[in-house]
């Protein structure tokens, strides 16, 4: 599950770049000393709290203990990147050996300055075939300008919630293709009451659970850098295009004032009380957990999933989606490093391994072999995630040296452009891609 959604992304990219800055940058090759197969014990550091969650981390861990008797785990959860890069800089026999983040957009930070040690030597020993391993989106967001420094750890996939009834009793026979498609059913599910709403058909605002730029930017697939590292938010027509339809959407259905009066009145994202789960709103962007969380709430109508809509000039691309997920890698500071990959290669390879833990958290695999393992329990909504995972035009965005500072700077344009603060889109966009070149320049 994710819970460092751009909600928390802008307090973990800022500690990222002030406390990874300072890491100690890694040489890129295997200086690790320590036997794999002596008796010793190293410390996983991971991010999940939920009590599904950590039995499902030590169940696979048992695993890996019996499959390496002489290698004991001491696991540590609920462990945020904050916490996390504080650790990697104190260094310390106390600290992890195996790390673990939930924040792929900080993949490039990690990786150039030498926060997560370079795990090609350990490839190379292992003779472990990446690419016949992992789908090509989940690769590319655990390296960075060629440094590979995480392996994948099960992956989100984003997609389209519906409302089956609320789609029956409107006559829609099925999921929107097209973001014009989605407008027009938008609107026939949009119900008013006074001033606000009884249902809104879709929530498009930037503030909106899930609704953040880089997820929607999934449905286009833009180029966020050119082979030189400029930004291309002014030059790529997706971004444009982008911002154009969400503005659209947001224009249509009430405008920005009456959405963010009918947004204040949603529970958690994370409870029961979830505008989706309620009925307050009819078709919701999310990542595959929210089925689980759907259901475990006992929505009262039946459940669609789909993937997101494409832009109109794209529809024979329909089925892809934006990709993100947990990436696991290696303290640099580890005296025990060669063990650490022992538990990274195996959490992250082994297809059991994978495989339970995916049916124990409800997050897709992120490994071929355990995508089509007959062991899946794949529900029908849930395989929409699957293909979703599999499908080639799926994307994720790029990795940058000072992490998801630059997409921040991208959410906080949309935020302006929305509410109509920045009003010349071409002149917002090319500032915005100054501001990124400058940032990103800073950082290096």
């Amino acid at each position: 599950m994710r819970r460092n959604r751009r909600l928390t992304a802008a307090a973990v990219a800022v500690a990222a770049i002030s406390v990874l800055a300072t890491a100690c940058a890694g040489s890129g090759e295997n200086t690790a000393k320590d036997d794999p197969n002596a008796n010793t014990t190293i410390n996983f550091w991971h991010g999940w709290a939920q009590p599904n969650e950590v039995k499902a981390i030590q169940e696979n861990v048992a695993r890996f203990e019996k499959a390496h008797p002489n290698i004991k785990v001491n696991v540590v959860g609920n462990i945020n990147d904050d916490k996390l890069n504080q650790a990697l800089r104190s260094g310390g026999s106390k600290g992890p050996d195996v790390v673990s983040s939930f924040t792929t957009s900080n993949i490039g930070k990690f990786c150039s300055s030498g926060a997560f040690a370079d795990l090609k030597p350990f490839v190379e020993k292992s003779k472990l075939d990446l690419e016949k391993t992992f789908p090509k989106v989940m690769l590319d967001y655990t390296q960075f300008e060629g440094k590979r420094c995480a392996l994948p750890l099960l992956a989100d996939a984003y997609g389209l919630y519906y409302n089956k009834d609320a789609f029956e009793k409107a006559g829609i026979k099925e999921a929107p293709k097209t973001y014009s498609e989605l407008l027009t059913v938008a609107k026939a599910l949009t119900k008013t009451k006074g001033d606000g709403y009884e249902q809104l058909g879709f929530m498009p605002a930037f503030h909106g659970y899930e609704t953040t730029t880089e997820h929607y930017l999934g449905s286009w697939g833009p180029e966020y850098f050119d082979k030189d590292g400029k930004s291309q938010v002014a030059k790529d027509p997706a971004f444009a295009e982008m911002f154009t339809t969400q503005k659209k959407l947001v224009d249509e259905l009430g405008g920005l004032q009456k959405l963010e009066k009918f947004r204040n009145t949603f529970g958690d994202e994370f409870g029961a009380k979830h505008p989706f789960h309620t009925g307050q709103v009819a078709m919701q962007l999310d990542g595959e957990w929210r089925l689980g969380m759907a259901k475990d709430a006992k929505t009262p109508f039946k459940i669609g999933v789909a993937p997101m809509p494409v832009p109109d000039s794209q529809k024979d691309s329909y089925g892809k989606g934006y990709l993100s997920g947990t990436v696991m890698g290696i303290a640099p500071q580890s005296k025990k490093q060669n063990a650490a990959w022992e538990l990274v290669k195996f959490m992250t390879t082994d297809t059991k391994a994978v495989v339970e833990f995916s049916n124990a958290i409800h997050n897709v695999p992120s490994t071929f072999e355990a995508l089509k393992s007959p062991d899946l329990k794949i529900e029908p909504e849930f395989k929409t995630f699957i293909d979703i995972a599999q499908n080639p035009k799926s994307n994720t965005a790029a990795g940058a040296v000072n992490g998801a500072t630059y997409l921040n700077t991208i959410q906080d344009f949309g935020y302006q452009y929305e509410k109509g603060t920045e009003t010349d889109l071409k002149a917002g966009l090319d500032k915005l891609a100054k501001q990124i070149d400058t940032d990103i320049a800073k950082a290096k």
